[in-house]
């Protein structure tokens, strides 16, 4: 998709960013569900908070096109396992979390990194404080 915007010959303004917090706690919503929570090996993320990168865009907005925007990033690089650990805690539930390894080359991607943008972490929000808000009052036992 984005190769057909920059063929376009349009002016253009592309932004890359980590994964928000959301889709991190909508995803460990789903796999808490079973007893065990099952993640995949060896993989980290860099969650960043969605409200930054929306005032990045706005800034960019603002301006005129300028191609391939810098990346940004969540102001952390973590294992999946501490995400889920806190987001269990969050929700005050208890699961043991078992690491599956998974083949293919997107996993080899995640596991290498490619989503990653530790030298653009310019986000601010900690996935913490993004759960303290969501969750506050969270009932433990769940």
């Amino acid at each position: 998709m984005e190769r057909r915007v920059e063929e376009s010959g349009l002016g253009w303004t592309i932004l890359r960013t980590t994964q928000f917090h959301d889709l991190l706690a909508q995803v460990f919503q789903v796999l808490a569900e079973p007893p065990v929570m099952a993640l995949p090996a060896g993989v980290a993320d860099q969650p960043v908070e969605v409200a930054e990168v929306a005032g990045r865009l706005a800034e960019l907005a603002l301006g005129g096109p300028v191609g391939r925007a810098e990346d940004m990033g969540g102001p952390q690089v973590r294992s999946l396992e501490s995400l889920a650990r806190a987001y269990l805690s969050a929700t005050g539930r208890r699961r043991p979390l078992l690491r599956v390894p998974l083949a293919g080359a997107a996993y080899r991607g995640f596991r290498a990194g490619h989503h990653l943008t530790p030298g653009l972490a310019v986000g601010k929000g900690t996935f913490e404080e993004y759960l303290a808000a969501r969750f506050a009052g969270a009932r433990p036992g769940r």
